[in-house]
């Protein structure tokens, strides 16, 4: 050809129309969409724990088998937090999950039907654990309520519910109590998170949550004082090897943890002077469970310390009554 620049626009388009004939050939592969829900977390410089899980040793403490009584009310279905009371001794504190009224039930060891708490103003979007422990006034005892469920992970924001725990002694016993709560209002730095695990440290009053995943739980904190006018970002502390957590408590006074699932128990015994997320660093001893529980979502430990409640819910197995059951210290 002799025209150079006819020449160089032909040749041109043979390369370009090659390009594409090439990329037109290139196979995409789009990977598979993951099956659990759960939103990218920022990557953070936290310790994991290195410990085998199926290679712990037991936790010789507490008795093997457990003490149980069938709650008098058996209207509940969905229980999904237990709590010891403190200014009210052998009371405990449950709840039901997403969906039912904002209702804390009152009962006891023996599964009474002693009376509700409802918290005025809010809603129980899903409630998933709640504590007992201390708060801003020194001299009451306080009860915190964690709506924190979110299977769709579509909520970026948490609260967590905190009110004064009101005399239920002598004339106030078996009563429906009116509270308003505080509200705790807190985000995870990375975004929604699923979790029903709410602890609460007596020694600092820093709040816990542990987060709800496949295999995996990351440790979050609070730390005291807790801002009811601001959103508190949660700090991440900790990354665990445990599949879905479902509860977890810290003994009144600060000297023994316990997580679970709907399958198992960890129990560690913290050392003096040593943090929360140090000593779940630790590995955990298995503690004694039953597995007599079509879905273990509860845990709390006594008042005084001499053991454990569990409790189930049981809108999946009909069959199955509430129970409440009791790990003994030996």
């Amino acid at each position: 050809m002799k025209n150079p620049i006819l020449w160089s626009a032909v040749l041109g388009l043979m390369l370009t129309q090659g390009c594409t004939k090439a990329n037109s050939q290139v196979e995409v592969v789009t990977p598979p969409k993951d099956t659990v829900k759960t939103n990218p977390q920022p990557v953070v410089n936290i310790p994991s724990a290195t410990y085998d899980l199926s290679l712990l040793s037991k936790a010789t403490l507490f008795a093997d088998a457990s003490t149980t009584n069938d709650l008098v009310n058996q209207t509940y279905r969905e229980l999904s937090g237990l709590a010891a009371g403190r200014t009210n001794a052998g009371l405990l504190y449950t709840h039901e999950d997403s969906g039912n009224g904002p209702e804390v039930y009152i009962t006891d060891a023996k599964g009474r039907d002693l009376g509700r708490i409802i918290l005025d103003g809010v809603n129980n979007r899903d409630w998933e654990d709640i504590v007992c422990g201390p708060g801003p006034d020194a001299t009451k005892n306080y009860i915190y309520v964690a709506e924190i469920g979110d299977n769709d992970v579509a909520y970026r924001s948490v609260s967590i519910y905190r009110f004064v725990e009101p005399d239920l002694t002598g004339a106030n016993a078996q009563t429906v109590k009116h509270v308003t709560p505080e509200i705790i209002p807190c985000v995870y730095p990375g975004g929604a998170l699923n979790a029903e695990t709410l602890m609460i440290d007596p020694l600092t009053k820093d709040l816990y949550i542990a987060t709800k995943q496949v295999s995996k739980s990351t440790l979050y904190v609070a730390r005291y004082p807790q801002s009811t006018n601001s959103t508190t970002t949660l700090t991440p502390l900790a990354n665990f090897p445990f599949d879905l957590l479902t509860a977890g408590d810290i003994s009144a006074d600060g000297s023994e943890i316990v997580i679970r699932n709907t399958g198992q128990i960890w129990y560690w015994k913290r050392q003096a002077n040593e943090s929360v997320v140090n000593a779940m660093l630790r590995q955990p001893q298995d503690a004694p469970y039953g597995r007599d529980e079509p879905q273990g979502e509860s845990i709390c430990f006594s008042a005084i310390g001499d053991g454990y409640f569990t409790i189930s819910e049981t809108k999946k197995s009909p069959a199955y009554k509430n129970t409440l059951s009791f790990y003994k210290k030996k």
